[in-house]
C-alpha cells in the first residue's frame, strides 16, 4: 500500500521529502504503474525507466510555470500520477479516463500534446522563441528518448535551436532502446564509444604523457586509468552535439535524483542551448521487463507477456509468416521497418534474412524513399509500419513512389481503430490520403488467407501498393497450400441479395455478414459485397448490385470524409444513380482513447446498429 504517494499532490510535495522518502516514493510509483498497466494495458517498460528522471525534473523546474515537453509522450505515467491526477490514474488509457500521452487539455502541467516521436525539440523552441519574443521568463525542457533522436525532425530542430543560441534544456533519455533496440550511426555514438579511435589514441596519448612525468608519472597514469570513463566523456562524449552549438553536460546516471537535479539547476543558469545526457534503464525495477523491454514496451490488459500464449493468427503475425514464404521464393524481396520489428512481425525474416531486413529507426519518411530507392534498382521492398505513422511520411508516399510509379508495397499494420492508445494512433485516415494518390492501388483483406494472396498478388504488380489490415485476430492462413492471384480490381459478392447491398471490407465484413443473417431472418435478402479493392474499384460489380437492389449501406472503420463510403457516392454520382445510401462510419472529430468494442459502441459499428440502418433505408426507400 502506498504511504508516501498518498501526500504527493503535486510537485511542491516533492520538495517536502528526504533522499530516502524520494528513494520509496520510486518504489510506489513503480508499483502503481505496473499495477494499473496490468490491468488496463499501456506502455510499462519506458515508464518504469524514468521515475527517478520524473522526480529530478519536477524538483528542479517549476511547472507549470515552466514548460516540460516528453517526446512521443508513452513515459508520462509518473508525471501524470505527481502532478494532481494520481486519484484518477486507474482510470489510465480507459473511455472517460486519463489518457496515455500528455494532453493539454487534461493538465496545465502537460504543456503540448505528444503521441508521435521526435516532435518535441520543434515544440520547445517554438515556445521558447515565444517566451523570448514576449519577454517572459521561464525554462523550457524537452526529454527526447535516444531513439526518437533518431528521427529527422529532431535533427532539424537541433540545427535551428544550435542556431539561434536561446535557452533551451533538451534531456536526452538514453535507454539504448526505442521500441526495439536502436540502430544506426547516432546510437553507436552515444552507446559503443569503448571501440572510437579517437577515444582510445586520446587516451593512450594522454597516459603515455602521463607516465613520462619525472618521479609523479607513473601515480599520475595510474590515475587516469582509475577515471577512464571520465578521460572518455572528455575526449568524445558530447562532441556531436557540442558541434551543433549546444552545451554538452553528462552523462549522469539516470537513476540517482540527486546527481541529476546538480546538472538541472546547472542548465538553469545558462542562457543558450544546452543537452544534458542522462543514462536510464527501461523496465527498471520489473526483472521481466528489465530483461526483454521490448515485449513490455506496449502490453494488453491481464497479459503481459510472461502470462500469455503467442498470439499465432492475428493479422500482423500472418504477415511475418507470409513475408518469411515469399523471400524464400524471391531473393529480391526486403523488408523495412521503423523500430518496429516486433510490431510488425518481422523478427522472423530478420533472423532468417539479416542482409534484406532493414530497421532505418524512427524514421518513417527515410524508410519510403530508402524502399523507392531499391525499387528504383529492381528490388521488391515491402514497408511494414503502422497506419498512424505512415502518415509522417505523405510526401515520400506521394513523391518518391506514387510519382514515379515505383512498385513499393507499404504494408499498413494497425488500420482501424486501436482502442486505447487514443486519437494520435487510430489509423483511421489512410484510404483518404492514399486514394487521392495516382499510381497507387489499396487492398483491405478480410482475414489472413486475402492477406497472404494480397502480398502475393502485390509482388507481381508493376507499380505501388498498400496493403491495410487491422490489429486484432483473424483466420490463419492455410500456408501448406499455394497462394493465389487475386484478380486485379475485382471485388468479392460474398453473398447474393435483391433488398439491399451491404458493402465492407477488412475486419468490419463478419459484422456485415452477421447483420445479412439477422435481416434474412426478418425477411430481408441481405447482398454482401466484399471491397478488398479500393483502388482500382470494382464499380462493374457495386452498379451490378446497385441496380438489383436499390439500396446501399456502406461499413467501414475509418473516417467518412474520403473512405469507401465517399468512393462508392462518387461512382454511384458519375453514374448518375440516385439509389438510397447510407454510410455507417467515424465522423469528422477526434476519435478518443477506450477499448476498440467500446469506440465501435459509440459510433455505431455494431452489427445491430447495421441492421436497424438497413430496415431504415428500406424505408426511406421505399
Amino acid at each position: 500500500m502506498a504511504v508516501l504517494l498518498d501526500k504527493v499532490n503535486s510537485p511542491e510535495d516533492l520538495k517536502k521529502l528526504n533522499p530516502e522518502e524520494l528513494a520509496q516514493l520510486c518504489i510506489e510509483l513503480r508499483n502503481i504503474i505496473l499495477q494499473i498497466v496490468k490491468k488496463n494495458g499501456g506502455h510499462l517498460a519506458s515508464n518504469l525507466g524514468v521515475v527517478e528522471l520524473t522526480l529530478a525534473l519536477h524538483l528542479a523546474f517549476a511547472c507549470p510555470q515552466d514548460k516540460l515537453i516528453w517526446d512521443v509522450g508513452h513515459q508520462s505515467y509518473a508525471h501524470k500520477i505527481i502532478t494532481g491526477r494520481r486519484e484518477q490514474f486507474a482510470t489510465l488509457r480507459q473511455q472517460g479516463g486519463l489518457s496515455g500521452f500528455p494532453k493539454m487539455e487534461e493538465s496545465p502541467y502537460d504543456s503540448f500534446n505528444t503521441g508521435h516521436s521526435s516532435t518535441s525539440i520543434s515544440a520547445a523552441l517554438g515556445m521558447a522563441t515565444a517566451r523570448d519574443i514576449q519577454k517572459e521568463a521561464y525554462n523550457v525542457v524537452a526529454v527526447i528518448g535516444d531513439g526518437a533522436l533518431n528521427g529527422g525532425m529532431a535533427f532539424e530542430a537541433l540545427n535551428q535551436a544550435g542556431a539561434l543560441k536561446t535557452k533551451l534544456i533538451i534531456v536526452l533519455n538514453d535507454n539504448k532502446m526505442s521500441i526495439s533496440p536502436n540502430v544506426g550511426a547516432l546510437s553507436k555514438h552515444l552507446n559503443h564509444l569503448r571501440s572510437s579511435k579517437t577515444y582510445s589514441q586520446g587516451k593512450q596519448r594522454m597516459f603515455d604523457f602521463l607516465s613520462h612525468i619525472p618521479l609523479l608519472g607513473e601515480g599520475l597514469a595510474n590515475f587516469a586509468r582509475r577515471i577512464k570513463n571520465l578521460v572518455k566523456y572528455m575526449l568524445v562524449k558530447g562532441m556531436l552535439f557540442e558541434e551543433l552549438g549546444f552545451t554538452y553536460l553528462g552523462p549522469v546516471n539516470g537513476h540517482c535524483i540527486a546527481d541529476m537535479q546538480k546538472l538541472f539547476e546547472q542548465a538553469k543558469a545558462m542562457d543558450s542551448p544546452v543537452l544534458i545526457h542522462v543514462l536510464t534503464q527501461k523496465g527498471r525495477g520489473y526483472m521481466p521487463a528489465e530483461k526483454s523491454p521490448a515485449k513490455f514496451h506496449g502490453v494488453s490488459p491481464y497479459e503481459l507477456p510472461e502470462e500469455k500464449e503467442k498470439n499465432t493468427d492475428s493479422f500482423t503475425s500472418v504477415f511475418g509468416n507470409v513475408m518469411v514464404e515469399m523471400a524464400l521464393e524471391q531473393d529480391k524481396v526486403t523488408a523495412i521497418c521503423a523500430a518496429m520489428s516486433d510490431g510488425t512481425g518481422l523478427n522472423q525474416f530478420a533472423g532468417l534474412f539479416p542482409n534484406r531486413f532493414f530497421d532505418v529507426g524512427i524514421a518513417e519518411q527515410h524508410a519510403v524513399t530508402f524502399a523507392a530507392g531499391q525499387a528504383s534498382a529492381g528490388l521488391k521492398p515491402i514497408v511494414a509500419i503502422y497506419s498512424t505513422f505512415f502518415q509522417r511520411a505523405y510526401d515520400q508516399i506521394l513523391h518518391d513512389v506514387c510519382l514515379p510509379n515505383l512498385p513499393v508495397i507499404l504494408a499498413i499494420d494497425r488500420a482501424g481503430l486501436v482502442g486505447e492508445d487514443g486519437e494520435t494512433h487510430q489509423g483511421i485516415y489512410d484510404i483518404a490520403y492514399l486514394r487521392s494518390m495516382p499510381n497507387i492501388s489499396i487492398i483491405a483483406p478480410k482475414n489472413g488467407e486475402e492477406l497472404r494472396n494480397a502480398f502475393y498478388t502485390a509482388l507481381q504488380y508493376p507499380g505501388p501498393v498498400a496493403i491495410r489490415y487491422a490489429k486484432g485476430q483473424t483466420e490463419p492462413a492455410q500456408m501448406d497450400k499455394k497462394p493465389v492471384l487475386l484478380d486485379w480490381g475485382k471485388n468479392e459478392l460474398l453473398r447474393e441479395g435483391q433488398d439491399v447491398t451491404i458493402i465492407s471490407y477488412g475486419v468490419m465484413l463478419p459484422f456485415a455478414m452477421q447483420a445479412a443473417e439477422i435481416l434474412q431472418e426478418k425477411g430481408i435478402a441481405a447482398g454482401v459485397i466484399n471491397a478488398r479493392f479500393m483502388k482500382p474499384m470494382d464499380e462493374d460489380l457495386l452498379l451490378q448490385q446497385v441496380e438489383k437492389s436499390g439500396h446501399v449501406l456502406i461499413i467501414e472503420e475509418h473516417v467518412l470524409q474520403g473512405g469507401l463510403g465517399s468512393l462508392c457516392m462518387e461512382i454511384l454520382e458519375q453514374h448518375q444513380s440516385n439509389v438510397p445510401v447510407e454510410i455507417i462510419a467515424l465522423p469528422d472529430e477526434l476519435i478518443r482513447h477506450g477499448k476498440v468494442s467500446e469506440i465501435r459502441e459509440q459510433y455505431g459499428l455494431t452489427v445491430e446498429n447495421i441492421v436497424e440502418k438497413a430496415l431504415l433505408l428500406l424505408q426511406r426507400g421505399n
